[in-house]
């Protein structure tokens, strides 16, 4: 399913990322690397540095609305990972330092066969392939869990996931809650 040509294999069905220690070494377009592996709890400041590097536009992007900060509660809920959660961090070293550089997650819907999904690619790390690498590990751990759709509630501004979505073949239309949003949606059987 990924734009980009993997070394790597995909999740495993019914295992538990974080119990299974999984993790990937994936290529980028430019030559460089990325390790991909399942969100862990000393990954909390991670998080929180990734969320405060991103432009305010992005952050608006990811959360629909404008934050300066994650506060506990916010990280508390991005750090959950569980049955119903699952997050895929990609992880590089940047000048001596190992950083967070993307993100992909899902959280059971309101419905129990789908899921909504969420990407962000740090700002520098764009037009890299970083984002299709995340986005086809999580759609694969979501159909290995028994989900049978995935959808994310984006800004209609957002291009870049725009794109993306269509690349993966989600079909896309118009929030009927919000006329400034979109609603990307992949069957995954």
């Amino acid at each position: 399913m990924a734009l980009t040509q993997s070394t790597s294999q995909p999740p495993s069905a019914g295992a538990f990322a974080h119990e299974s220690g999984e993790h990937w070494i994936e290529p980028l377009k430019d030559g460089g690397h990325v390790l991909i592996r399942p969100l862990r709890a000393e990954d909390r400041e991670r998080e929180k540095a990734f969320i405060m590097r991103l432009s305010p536009e992005s952050r608006h992007f990811r959360f629909l609305c404008q934050i300066n900060e994650p506060g506990k509660a916010m990280l508390d809920q991005l750090m959950t990972i569980d049955q119903q959660h699952m997050a895929y961090v990609a992880l590089a070293h940047v000048d001596g330092e190992l950083q967070e550089v993307g993100i992909s997650r899902y959280a059971a819907g309101a419905s129990p066969d789908e899921c909504e999904c969420a990407l962000t690619v740090d700002d520098q790390w764009r037009h890299r392939g970083l984002g299709p690498l995340l986005l086809s590990h999580l759609i694969d751990h979501a159909r290995d869990h028994g989900y049978k759709d995935m959808y994310s509630i984006e800004d209609a501004a957002n291009t870049y996931m725009h794109d993306l979505a269509r690349a993966f073949g989600f079909s896309t239309a118009r929030d009927p809650d919000d006329a400034c949003r979109v609603v990307h949606r992949l069957a995954l059987r």
